[in-house]
């Protein structure tokens, strides 16, 4: 594969009336997932002390800031999301002082940090729910979570018919102090992760003042864990469909449980804190939502910052369908002022090299291996494609190494909650998950000196960072020319538009200021009229007189 760069020309941003201005409208975010990125003290699993030594990495990578998943104590029953004090840190992953010199390190390098926030549930081990429980019925504390009796003769039945995202009931008996069976509590993920009362004002000023502990920390912003999810429908009514409900599936709008218009509320709490804080502190959702409209209401002038686009990373590697959900995109963010995001894989999804792999449809997760070079020359033009349009975008962990998911762990390996449960989520989720690599060789290419907590390919060093460095037809390298153009290129990064030109059938074509990005999407060879002069492409292109001839499967970028 060949890629070119060259010197970017000058131009203009195109920005929409009332824009937002910020560092987080047109910032590339790069996701860290602690347990895989580097470990520091050869116990197999990363921790904040790698993540340090490491950030110099992404400083030449070009990234302009770290999002962290959670490194909360916790008793790791989900991997983190499943938090037991917000305020500390867990010991697997170090302490707060190293918490501190990783922001204060990330700083010096004018990279920012993201944490993640967790507010639609705790772990089952945080001392309020360890209290509510022991205290049994009639606890203050039980009203801070969603307790309830059961419904039959006996209290023997949950109280209503909601399942949990990862399988079964959303519901768990307790058994009361004196041995006898007890309320019913709510926990939309696992028995492990009860859900909050948001209803409660206690829970709202316990978040505010972890908001607060994280800021006067230094970090950058949070990122919101099922910030769709915090506020239940009134009674907690019956769904009453059949179906198991899929978080990373589609839905109609009208759970009880997700999208509820009360958590614009306590956004808006949020935001006021957030301005208090000089350079630019900020929020970003995770909301899965039925519609990139009713995501917008998200990031309205007095809420968060960002959003993410699932329905962009939920579309598959076609061209209509990638131009229709661009389009929809850029339009519904447009009178809110808030920079579309754009994003291709991160730690709950099969990684977009995988997922591109084979047919249109497989979804966001798959067991599916398909055919791994087709795959990664869609991921590579994806990537150029995604780089190219108008506000933030977020790179998962090894994504810009071009890694594949690992669809063939052992059983015994695998650690997602939901792989245990039926009839949740598909459960593979550890497949992205895999410790990358850094060298070539090593127990652990090059993530620690004492192996990984999850197993790794034996093919792995060939796509390590030491490999990829410094060959120009490796993926790494076209990131880091990618963002390079991205930073220094005036025509690229924020703005709210992009200009469609006319183009074959399957072949994106769109105009920034002085840049044009061509997409082929088909898997035959098109040829377009030449348009200024090739900047980057993540395939080989022939320049030919007036004509290009466009390999499938690539993008092209151009100065013009």
């Amino acid at each position: 594969m060949t890629q070119h760069l060259a010197a970017p020309l000058t131009g203009t941003s195109d920005d929409a009336p009332g824009h937002r201005h910020g560092w987080w409208q047109d910032a590339v975010i790069y996701q860290v997932y602690p347990r895989s990125f580097a470990d520091g003290n050869g116990d197999g699993m990363g921790d904040l002390d790698g993540v340090r030594r490491r950030l110099p990495y992404l400083r030449e990578l070009g990234v302009d800031a770290v999002w962290l998943s959670p490194f909360y104590a916790s008793p790791q029953a989900d991997a983190g999301y499943d938090v037991s004090d917000y305020r500390a840190i867990d010991p697997m992953f170090g302490t707060l002082l190293d918490a501190d010199a990783l922001i204060r390190d990330a700083h010096e390098l004018d990279l920012r940090v993201i944490v993640d926030l967790v507010p639609n549930h705790s772990s089952a081990e945080h001392d309020w729910f360890r209290r509510a429980l022991r205290e049994g019925p009639g606890s203050a504390l039980r009203e801070r979570y969603h307790f309830r009796p059961g419904k039959g003769a006996h209290g023997e039945l949950p109280p209503n018919d909601w399942e949990s995202i990862f399988g079964g009931p959303a519901w768990t008996r307790t058994t009361d102090p004196d041995g006898t069976p007890g309320e019913w509590y709510l926990h939309l993920f696992a028995p492990e992760q009860p859900d909050f009362n948001w209803d409660h004002p206690a829970v709202a000023d316990e978040f505010r003042s972890i908001l607060r502990f994280w800021l006067d920390m230094g970090v950058d912003g949070f990122r919101v864990d099922v910030a769709h999810g915090l506020v239940k429908a009134d009674g907690l009514p019956d769904i009453g469909g059949a179906g198991q409900l899929r978080l990373l599936g589609s839905s109609d709008g009208g759970m009880p449980f997700f999208d509820q218009d009360g958590v614009h509320e306590i956004y808006r709490q949020w935001r006021r804190i957030l301005d208090e804080y000089p350079g630019d502190r900020i929020a970003v959702a995770e909301a899965w939502t039925p519609t990139v409209e009713r995501t917008a209401n998200y990031v309205r002038p007095d809420e968060l910052h960002q959003a993410f686009n699932f329905q962009y990373l939920s579309t598959s590697w076609d061209g209509p369908a990638l131009r229709e959900v661009i389009d929809v995109s850029l339009a519904a963010m447009r009178p809110v002022g808030a920079p579309t995001t754009w994003v291709l894989s991160n730690h709950d999804v099969t990684r977009h090299a995988t997922r591109f792999a084979g047919p249109p449809g497989a979804g966001t997760q798959t067991r599916e291996p398909g055919d791994r070079t087709l795959g990664l020359r869609r991921a590579r033009a994806a990537s150029l494609l995604m780089l190219a349009l108008p506000g933030s975008a977020y790179i998962y962990q090894g994504e810009e190494l071009g890694l594949p998911d690992v669809t063939d762990l052992p059983d015994e390996a695998r650690q997602d909650p939901s792989y245990f449960r039926a009839d949740g989520q598909d459960g593979f989720r550890d497949g992205c998950r895999v410790p990358i690599p850094w060298t070539r060789e090593g127990s652990s290419y090059g993530f620690g000196t004492g192996g990984s907590w999850l197993p790794q390919p034996e093919g792995w060093g060939p796509l390590s960072i030491e490999a990829q460095t410094g060959d120009p037809g490796s993926t790494l390298e076209l990131y880091r020319a990618a963002l390079t153009v991205r930073k220094e290129h005036p025509g690229l990064g924020g703005g709210a538009s992009v200009e469609w030109l006319d183009a074959p059938e399957g072949v994106l074509v769109f105009a920034r200021p002085g840049f044009l990005c061509t997409v082929n999407t088909t898997d035959t060879a098109v040829r377009i009229p030449v348009r200024g002069t090739l900047l980057l492409s993540s395939g080989p292109v022939t320049v030919d007189g007036p004509e290009a001839e466009l390999p499938p499967d690539t993008t092209a970028w151009w100065a013009v």
